[in-house]
């Protein structure tokens, strides 16, 4: 069966930088290279029209040297489809869904009719809330190109719990990576503070403290633990698990490009250069929202193993996987047991405080009480 793709991933990549044509422009002419869709058309990224061709030449011509069956690689390379949807989690108030790295979230542009909502709304259809805007709470962000492990509250009672766990710094989320290089330390924090970039021409970026233009840098942390030294397509390349303590936007892709270890396949933040690989090689692989009504609590399929996509080819490993994410479990329930003892013993003290107030203000009434009637006995 031949490769049923219709746009490079450099086009989705290049989404981050490119202005967007409004639809009176689109509709106006047909250029050369646009793609076009049913209500219009709208540019390729620059050069992703010949990638494209090469790209779905070159899949067709494989899958039929192979009797016209996908291998792994091509299947990873497939853009996202409207049924094509992997649940994770689900129950009456929340669903995780494993997002493709080629839909976005959502999208108020015309054109762009895939998205992750749409998905949705195809999927469970009687669970889309007429009351919003895109049908479906999203507790919270996956840039673009990132796929992985995505919360979608149900009801407006579910997203506000998922919303105070996300602002009282109770969720654990953990990234799969592979960023350029071999990276030199097992374990590393990066702690680079970031802010908006307004250089002109780069204000779609986030940058970091010290850079030209870096308005308004906050602080952020990000922890980084080596997995496995490789390559990918000949190239040094290190598989890491990355963790933010902070949540700035592009946060992870932002630290290890400033750390020197760019994300493989991260078009904007290797400043329009790395775009041979099909996608953006940056997977959000577990998740831990603990609400008061319910522990979620997922792992997203691994993407970069060798099986899925023959270009990573690992060399050493240094830290395993399974073991690294037990680790990080460990740490955070006994954050959580920590924060429960603390509550308790600030509960129990309260407690304590109010029940003597009380008495003393029995025995003060009691005291007036007697003074009354003494002074009642003499009159």
């Amino acid at each position: 069966m031949p490769f049923r793709g219709t746009f490079h991933p450099a086009a989705s990549r290049a989404a981050d930088w490119l202005p967007r044509p409004s639809r009176a422009a689109a509709l106006s002419r047909v250029a050369p290279g646009w793609k076009q869709c049913s209500r219009g058309a709208f540019p390729p990224a620059p050069g992703a029209r010949q990638q494209q061709l090469q790209l779905q030449d070159f899949i067709n011509e494989r899958a039929q040297s192979q009797g016209g069956t996908l291998t792994s690689l091509q299947r990873a390379m497939e853009p996202g489809s409207i049924d094509n949807l992997s649940i994770l989690y689900q129950s009456s108030d929340f669903i995780v869904v494993n997002k493709h790295w080629d839909v976005r979230i959502d999208s108020k542009m015309w054109y762009e009719k895939l998205t992750l909502q749409s998905q949705l709304k195809y999927r469970f259809p009687e669970l889309a809330d007429p009351d919003t805007y895109y049908g479906f709470r999203f507790c919270h962000q996956l840039d673009f190109s990132t796929s992985g492990a995505l919360c979608v509250a149900l009801n407006k009672a579910a997203a506000g719990s998922a919303y105070k766990c996300f602002k009282e710094r109770m969720v654990t989320k953990a990234y799969l990576a592979l960023v350029r290089g071999h990276v030199s330390e097992s374990r590393m924090t990066i702690r680079y503070a970031i802010g908006k970039n307004t250089t002109e021409g780069m204000t779609h970026m986030m940058c970091i403290e010290g850079t030209e233009g870096c308005e308004n840098p906050k602080p952020c942390q990000s922890e980084l633990s080596v997995l496995e030294h490789g390559s990918y397509s000949g190239d040094p390349v290190t598989k890491v698990l990355l963790q933010p303590l902070t949540g700035r936007t592009h946060q992870l892709r932002v630290h290890c490009s400033a750390a020197g270890h760019p994300i493989v396949g991260d078009f904007t933040y290797s400043f329009k250069k790395d775009s041979n690989p099909y996608r953006m090689m940056l997977h959000a692989y577990y998740l831990r929202i603990p609400t008061r009504k319910e522990l979620i609590e997922v792992n997203a399929p691994d993407p970069f193993l060798t099986s899925l996509d023959s270009n990573w080819v690992p060399h050493h490993i240094v830290h395993r996987l399974d073991e690294t994410i037990q680790e990080l479990k460990d740490k955070t329930i006994r954050a959580e047991e920590e924060e429960r003892n603390q509550e308790a013993l600030l509960s129990s003290g309260g407690e304590e405080m109010g029940s003597k107030a009380k008495t003393l203000e029995r025995e003060e009434e009691r005291a007036k009480c007697e003074q009354w009637l003494a002074e009642w006995a003499l009159a």
